[in-house]
């Protein structure tokens, strides 16, 4: 769950397009059925073929599922992520009128579409080959051992009191919060939509019962806050992608693979139509009809019905907000920064009209997010990634060249669980600023502040979250001290049953997505392969740590991928150790050089529009779109206030000259709305 976002559970969505939908289900029904051992078959035999001959899910069902269940199958019966993929070409807004990064490789017009399949980088290594995940039978070996629990892995490597806690001195806490960002921009994998076993009664919510989709996180013996062993923490498998001529397992990203402004956006055509202002035919995005801050929009409530912001916000009856991404209400910094985006797009729509009167709300909507997702891009690139990576920058992401159509630019498998580090960066409390800068008193504990959107509506708007992320530290990851009590026993307490164990998850997900262990990634890097106590701890520089893995896996090959690569010491000037590095490194590498649309790519922008684009700042968005007066100038740096902080005066402001038309669109034949 929180594939840096906490959340994959599709439950806990509140709403999702019927394609989307149908999709996700179709995959999983026939991966179940093609997975299932002839025993199973023939024990739920008559009622499957019962269900098979009535046709009743025919709807559900993708072209080459139909084929190899014997039934008919038409083109109007395909699933939303196996249709032909194509869009118009546009010389001013190539990159732009074909939504989702669709067509960005001509070649393979599907790569990097949402739900489609993320990329394989290693073979995927399942208990059967092809779909059982390790760890699902009790007692079976690999490399000689036994995989331990995931809970208890969480229990004896990441916990650790309180007191310890300790804060980071050079990175601030928004250089937490746009990595969130960034990653919903880029990857989801939602849980099946089944929430029961095929074939079976069992609630996989309350029940430990192994059975598909259910793989339940068991509880070790002497765990230190579930004492019946009988329990257990709810977990759901990854929706199955439904692809053509493979046996293996594979999962779905449910977004584009590109760093396009999908976050804002969404990634499906229907979703964008549903964030659209269309009344007002000036390229703007919807605004809350019901609530200002102080006259400053707030993003639009998604559908009144049973969701966790509703939940959360008891009498208040506040819904969750409508955004690019489901899970923009999970977290309070996180619904501020959607809130932020769509405020940007706002502003940069309204001054394009002022600058060209005659654009219709079409191309005014198209340039305001063909700018946007230009800045998303530099912001990462030029502020977030050197910080990220430090000195290993430079090797894995070298200065741009141009548009490389043999990259595959697709999001890995292993990228969805390496872009989960910063969770050890995330301290137990959510803090607010007032005017001066002074903390509001008390803090929210981070447990009650999952889902708790009624906060931002009732009690100041964004400003106070914002002033804390650029003010405040983020909590320092060390091997001492990796995720906080909040996360590991207590994440969405208010609206599940149990507290979840977010690590616990993490590596729970990693299994279930049939990702290799810790060496097989170091080797696909180029780093050394440990190969027992003394070899682990001077990759990890400790040799207690590596005695306490050991115990647990018997093998640094068995180590799950999430928390070895954790566990490693920074790279020089980073906030991540040398297998993150790599990783997460390559995959930014493609995500930039295989997209078409790049913002450096030429004839995206003009030479001048990308000058223009090269002063913009995460600092400026906030001062042009917030009651803010005074920001941090390396936004992303750890000050203190007013230590590291300006007036918005001495912000630089994009120059929007370069994109005024030169000459008005002839009103004779042919009067094109994407004239220049």
């Amino acid at each position: 769950m929180w594939a840096y976002g906490l959340e994959e559970n599709l439950g806990h969505l509140p709403w999702l397009e019927w394609g989307m939908w149908e999709s996700w289900e179709a995959a999983e029904h026939w991966v179940f059925y093609r997975d299932s051992s002839e025993t199973v078959k023939t024990e739920l035999g008559s009622s499957w073929e019962q269900l098979r001959q009535r046709k009743e899910l025919s709807q559900l069902f993708l072209p080459e599922c139909f084929s190899l269940w014997g039934w008919n199958s038409s083109p109007t019966t395909a699933c939303s992520h196996s249709k032909a993929y194509g869009c118009p070409y546009h010389k001013v807004l190539a990159p732009t009128v074909c939504h989702f990064s669709i067509a960005s490789d001509r070649r393979n017009p599907s790569l990097g579409a949402s739900n489609t399949a993320l990329a394989r980088w290693l073979p995927a290594e399942y208990e059967d080959g092809v779909s059982v995940p390790r760890g699902w039978t009790e007692g079976k070996r690999f490399s000689g051992f036994p995989l331990p629990l995931v809970r208890q892995v969480s229990n004896e490597i990441v916990r650790f009191p309180p007191e310890q806690m300790q804060m980071d001195q050079q990175r601030s806490l928004m250089f937490m919060q746009w990595g969130q960002f960034v990653d919903h921009d880029l990857d989801f994998s939602p849980e099946t939509p089944a929430r029961v076993p095929f074939g079976g009664e069992i609630d996989c919510d309350t029940s430990c019962a192994k059975a598909p989709p259910c793989f339940p996180i068991q509880i070790p013996p002497n765990d230190p806050r579930i004492t019946n062993r009988r329990d257990c923490l709810p977990f759901f498998r990854s929706a199955a992608a439904c692809t053509r001529g493979r046996a293996v397992r594979e999962q779905i990203n449910a977004l584009t693979s590109f760093l396009d402004g999908s976050g804002v956006y969404g990634s499906e055509v229907a979703v964008a139509e549903r964030l659209r202002d269309r009344s007002s035919r000036r390229g703007l995005l919807a605004v809350n009809r019901n609530f200002t801050d102080r006259g400053r929009a707030y993003l639009p409530f998604g559908p009144m019905r049973k969701e966790p912001c509703l939940k959360a916000s008891g009498a208040a009856k506040i819904p969750c907000f409508l955004a690019g991404d489901t899970r923009a209400s999970e977290m309070l910094e996180l619904a501020c920064m959607h809130t932020l985006f769509m405020r940007e797009h706002n502003r940069l729509a309204g001054k394009l009209r002022s600058l060209n009167p005659h654009w219709n709300d079409e191309r005014l909507y198209q340039e305001a997010r063909k700018i946007l997702g230009a800045m998303i891009q530099i912001i990462t690139y030029r502020d977030y990634l050197p910080l990220l990576l430090g000195h290993r920058f430079r090797r894995f992401i070298p200065p741009y060249r141009g548009y490389d159509e043999s990259v595959d630019s697709r999001i890995s498998n292993v990228f969805t669980l390496a872009f989960r580090f910063a969770h050890a960066s995330i301290p137990p409390t959510v803090g607010r600023l007032d005017e001066c800068y002074r903390p509001i008193t008390p803090e929210i504990q981070l447990r009650t502040s999952f889902f708790a959107v009624w906060r931002i509506i009732q009690e100041g708007g964004i400003d106070p979250y914002l002033r804390n992320l650029m003010a405040s530290p983020a909590k320092l990851m060390t091997q001492q001290q990796m995720v906080v009590g909040e996360l590991r026993d207590r994440l969405f307490e208010q609206v599940e049953r149990i507290g979840f164990d977010l690590p616990a998850l993490n590596m729970q997900r990693g299994r279930d997505h049939g990702l290799p262990g810790y060496n097989s990634w170091r080797k696909f890097c180029g780093l050394s392969q440990p190969t027992g106590v003394k070899s682990l701890g001077r990759v990890l520089r400790n040799q207690n740590l590596a005695r306490k893995f050991l115990k647990l896996y018997g093998t640094p090959k068995n180590i799950d991928i999430w928390i070895g690569a954790l566990a490693e010491p920074f790279v020089k000037g980073g906030r991540v150790g040398p297998l993150m590095a790599c990783l997460i490194g390559t995959q930014f590498r493609n995500i930039r050089d295989g997209d078409r649309f790049w913002w450096q790519n030429p004839g995206v922008f003009t030479p001048r529009q990308r000058c223009s684009l090269a002063k913009i700042s995460l600092s400026r968005i906030i001062c042009d779109n917030t009651h803010i007066t005074k920001v941090s100038r390396n936004i992303f740096h750890a000050n203190k206030y007013p230590r590291g902080f300006v007036s918005c005066r001495q912000i630089p402001k994009l120059d929007l000259r370069p994109w005024k038309s030169k000459t008005y669109p002839c009103k004779a034949k042919n009067n094109s709305a994407f004239e220049n």
